[in-house]
């Protein structure tokens, strides 16, 4: 099993229909790691009852990650879609939350921080984005698994609302008066990498689109991964097993046991 000292991903939207939150489920239960890093927009919204049974399973396994038992640090940082969660994560899943998140590796400051705060047209026209975000979701629910629709607007919501070089030219700078050496971000959806005046900037991309894309620290540097499913990828039923049980716990300590026993969590 493959170890890197941190992973970062971004973008989850657990409630969206587009959520791939099974795969990154797969993805993080087949590597170790010492620190990772929820890098904003892990949820659509802050309606639960939109969850459906593979986003809290991710949930609960996060919550089995943050145990200290594991010596697994785990990091939220708060995105535009979560804002607001500080107090609702602490006690749903047991890890702290933040607006951004500074750290040291190999004498290197590294830098989280979602991103939003860098679009210009969001930070300015909350009121319009929070309309799109809900037109999208209504779409989402109509489109009954055409997903070519769903697609689309990914994509025109990804180019209007967001600008990728804007967010990485406003994350470059803010790394700049952080001294920071590596800065990074989520919100595009768009994985890349860039480098001005000796700080590196990297975006996680997302786990909406069909290619799905994380990022991870070690001792040979920075590199962005895309998920590729593998056969044995897929959860044993002992797996499944623990999974079911984790979420269990988590929306017993929620008392959100409704929710699930609605969702069907050990069909």
């Amino acid at each position: 099993m493959p170890y890197f000292d941190t992973v970062i991903l971004s973008d989850l939207h657990l409630g969206s229909e587009m959520s791939r939150a099974g795969d990154a489920l797969r993805m993080l239960k087949g590597i170790s790691f010492s620190r990772l890093i929820l890098l904003g927009d892990i949820f659509c919204d802050l309606n639960f009852r939109r969850l459906k049974k593979e986003h809290w399973q991710f949930l609960g396994y996060i919550r089995k990650l943050s145990n200290p038992k594991r010596e697994i640090e785990v990091v939220w940082v708060e995105g535009n879609h979560d804002h607001g969660l500080a107090a609702v994560m602490s006690h749903l899943v047991g890890i702290e939350v933040y607006e951004e998140y500074a750290w040291m590796y190999q004498g290197l400051r590294h830098l989280a921080i979602h991103g939003h705060q860098f679009d210009r047209f969001l930070v300015n026209n909350r009121a319009i984005s929070n309309f799109f975000t809900a037109v999208h979701f209504q779409l989402q629910k109509l489109s009954f698994g055409k997903k070519q629709i769903v697609e689309f607007l990914e994509r025109f919501d990804t180019m209007w609302l967001r600008l990728s070089s804007k967010v990485a030219a406003g994350a470059l700078a803010h790394g700049a008066i952080r001294k920071a050496q590596r800065v990074f971000c989520g919100h595009t959806h768009e994985a890349m990498q860039t480098r001005k005046e000796g700080i590196e900037y990297f975006n996680t991309g997302c786990w909406t689109q069909p290619s799905a894309t994380y990022i991870t620290v070690d001792e040979e540097g920075v590199r962005i991964h895309e998920y590729e499913e593998r056969v044995d990828d897929r959860n044993s039923g002992e797996e499944r097993g623990e999974a079911a049980a984790a979420f269990v716990e988590l929306a017993g300590h929620a008392g959100l046991l409704r929710a699930a026993e609605y969702e069907g969590i050990y069909s």
